[in-house]
């Protein structure tokens, strides 16, 4: 049987293009008698609120995407990211980083900078570094996890096979100073705790699915088939986002506007004024 997820974080409100990838995963996993999940990534320190858990909760029925079974919660899952991490410790592919901020952008200094896909890629400082001061966080040792997968691939349901290269994030961090296991680490876990067998998102998260690859092979886990939907884009043509103010599900909500109208004009393709598609 079919399964997908429906993955917010409790950061901030939901809006419109929340509701879209709600709905895309939703409808898939309905067309084909799948299961539809609805998991709360509430492991982001301080940003994560009860209130905002309420509101998607809120949110997800009046749209009347109703999810099979009670929400599931990172933040009960926690002892199972620290035993991946510790897996990988003893794989001797992840090492521990001291770095600040303002330390990796002075090191970018002194040597050529190499970018990818989130912008510069870190230096590798804290590579073989035995110790420091502080809080660390841990960071995969990208070249020796690439040199034990070998070759990898996935596929997207949109854009058919694709060819996966992690390399190109650099040492990427799995386990925060200021929270737990990094999305990539506890998506990764999560969806294969889930039994997702179809990863429904946003083409944001397009380039990131190599990294969820490798991992997935380093921890001998499933691995799912991907659709990343279009996104929806305001009148600047930017990606609707919490960070950038996008008008939030609960003030329509709260203004008596009707869900499940939202959502069948949605169906159709009509979206709100002002309100474009991105295209693949």
């Amino acid at each position: 049987m079919s399964a997908t997820r429906f993955a917010p974080s409790p950061n901030g409100r939901l809006h419109i293009g929340h509701a879209f990838s709600a709905l895309c995963a939703h409808d898939f996993a309905r067309a084909f008698g799948g299961k539809f999940l609805l998991r709360i990534e509430d492991i982001d320190g301080t940003r994560s609120r009860p209130e905002h858990i309420a509101a998607i909760i809120d949110d997800m029925a009046w749209l009347g995407l109703h999810p099979d079974g009670a929400p599931l919660f990172q933040s009960q899952r926690i002892a199972n990211y620290a035993a991946a991490l510790e897996r990988l410790k003893e794989k001797g592919l992840v090492y521990q980083c001291w770095c600040t901020r303002s330390e990796i952008a002075e090191a970018l200094k002194q040597q050529p900078v190499r970018h990818g896909p989130d912008g510069p890629v870190y230096p590798g400082t804290c590579r073989g570094r035995s110790g420091g001061d502080g809080d660390f966080c841990w960071r995969l040792d990208m070249e020796k996890a690439v040199a034990l997968t070998g070759p990898l691939s996935w596929i997207d349901l949109a854009a058919g096979p694709q060819i996966a290269n992690p390399a190109i994030f650099g040492d990427v961090v799995l386990w925060r100073k200021d929270a737990p296991a990094s999305y990539h680490l506890a998506a990764t876990l999560d969806d294969a705790t889930d039994a997702i067998s179809h990863v429904v998102r946003g083409m944001d998260l397009f380039a990131y699915t190599a990294i969820h690859r490798l991992l997935q092979q380093l921890l001998d886990l499933p691995q799912p088939l991907y659709w990343h939907h279009p996104l929806l884009l305001d009148d600047s043509g930017e990606k609707l986002a919490k960070s950038r103010a996008s008008k939030p599900l609960s003030e329509l909500r709260e203004a008596g506007e009707s869900g499940a109208a939202i959502v069948a004009a949605l169906r159709r393709g009509q979206l709100p004024l002002g309100i474009t598609l991105s295209r693949p």
